[in-house]
C-alpha cells in the first residue's frame, strides 16, 4: 500500500497541469452579466484559483534517496532504519507588506517543512521532520556600477525544530535527546552576473542559551557562513551550496539539478548532499546522500 500511495502522488503531480481546468462546477459559470463589478472581480479570482501563497524554496518529492550508511534508530523498540528512504519538502511564502519606508522593500512570512520518510522499512515511519517558519524582509538593490552587481539584501528571523520531546532523562533512549531546535537570524546578499546568481549568507543563533539547549554545539556543524550559486543554462538549472564553520572546519556541500517536464509545472530533480546537518536529528553525523525525483517549483 505504501508504494501505491507514493506512485499515486507522483502520477497526480505529473498530470496536475492537465487536471487544473477540469472542474466542471466552475468551467461553465458566466460572470459577464453581473452588474456588481466588485463581485465580478472576486468571482473571477475564485474561478482562476488565485492563491496568495507562493513557492519559497524548492517543493519536491524524492522517492529514492540513498545514503552512504544506514541511519541509526534511537527508539526503544529495536526498529532498524535503512539507508534508502524518500524525502519530501513543502515550502511556501506570503507577502503581507510592501514599501513601508519607501525603499520598495517587501515583507514576507514563510513556512518550510522537510520530511525524511523511511518508506522502505516496515510500518514506514518518518525518521525526522523539520519545521522551519521564517519572517523576512527583502530590499531590492539596483547595483549597476560596482563589480558585484548586487540585486537584493535580505534580513530574516527563523525557527527550526523537529517537534520531538526531550528524551534526555528517559531511560529507554539511553541519554539521547530526540528534540532538536534552534532560533536564529541571517542576512543574505544576492549578486548577479548574467545567468549566475550568488547568495552570500551569514547566520547566527539568537541570544540566550535556551535557543541552543537541545543541541548546544549545533553551530559547530552547521556553520555561520553559506554561499549558494544558482546557474541557468537554457532549461536546466544548477545549484551549488557550501556552508561551514571556519573554526571547526565542519560543514556541508549540496548540489541540485532540475529540468522542466509537463509544461514547466513539474521538474526532474536530483540532489547530492555531503557533510553535516542533513537533518536536525543527525546534525552531528557526516552523511553523503544522493536523491532523485520531481520538484514542483525551483
Amino acid at each position: 500500500m505504501k508504494y501505491f500511495i507514493l506512485v499515486l502522488v507522483l502520477v497526480i503531480s505529473l498530470f496536475a497541469k492537465d487536471l487544473q481546468n477540469e472542474d466542471g462546477m466552475k468551467s461553465k459559470i458566466d460572470i459577464e452579466d453581473i452588474n456588481n463589478k466588485l463581485s465580478q472581480i472576486n468571482m473571477q479570482k475564485w474561478m482562476n484559483e488565485e492563491f496568495g501563497l507562493k513557492p519559497y524554496r524548492a517543493n519536491y518529492i524524492l522517492p529514492l534517496s540513498v545514503a552512504n550508511q544506514r541511519y541509526v534508530y534511537h527508539g526503544p523498540d529495536g526498529l532498524k532504519y535503512k539507508r534508502e528512504e524518500a524525502e519530501i519538502q513543502v515550502s511556501l511564502k506570503l507577502k503581507f507588506f510592501h514599501n513601508l519606508f519607501g525603499l520598495h522593500e517587501k515583507y514576507y512570512l514563510s513556512y518550510t517543512q522537510q520530511a525524511f520518510w523511511q518508506v522502505y522499512v516496515y510500518s514506514s515511519p518518518f525518521r525526522d521532520t523539520i519545521y522551519n517558519p521564517e519572517g523576512f524582509i527583502v530590499f531590492p538593490i539596483s547595483d549597476t556600477k560596482s563589480i558585484f552587481h548586487m540585486r537584493s539584501f535580505k534580513f530574516a528571523l527563523a525557527h527550526k525544530s523537529n517537534g520531538q520531546p526531550n528524551t534526555t532523562n528517559v531511560p529507554a533512549y539511553n541519554g539521547f535527546n530526540l528534540s532538536k531546535s534552534i532560533n536564529y537570524s541571517y542576512i543574505t546578499a544576492r549578486l548577479q552576473h548574467g545567468t549566475l546568481l550568488t547568495d552570500l549568507t551569514l547566520m547566527a543563533p539568537l541570544p540566550g542559551s535556551a535557543n541552543l539547549s537541545d543541541n548546544p554545539d549545533i553551530m559547530k556543524y552547521l556553520g555561520y557562513t553559506k554561499v549558494k550559486f544558482t546557474y541557468f543554462n537554457n532549461k536546466s538549472m544548477y545549484t551549488l551550496m557550501v556552508r561551514g564553520n571556519i573554526d571547526s572546519l565542519k560543514g556541508a556541500v549540496e548540489g541540485t539539478y532540475s529540468y522542466p517536464l509537463r509544461r514547466d509545472k513539474v521538474y526532474f530533480y536530483t540532489k547530492f548532499f555531503s557533510g553535516y546537518g542533513e537533518s536536525l536529528l543527525t546534525y552531528n553525523s557526516y552523511v553523503t546522500k544522493f536523491s532523485v525525483g520531481f520538484s514542483f517549483s525551483r
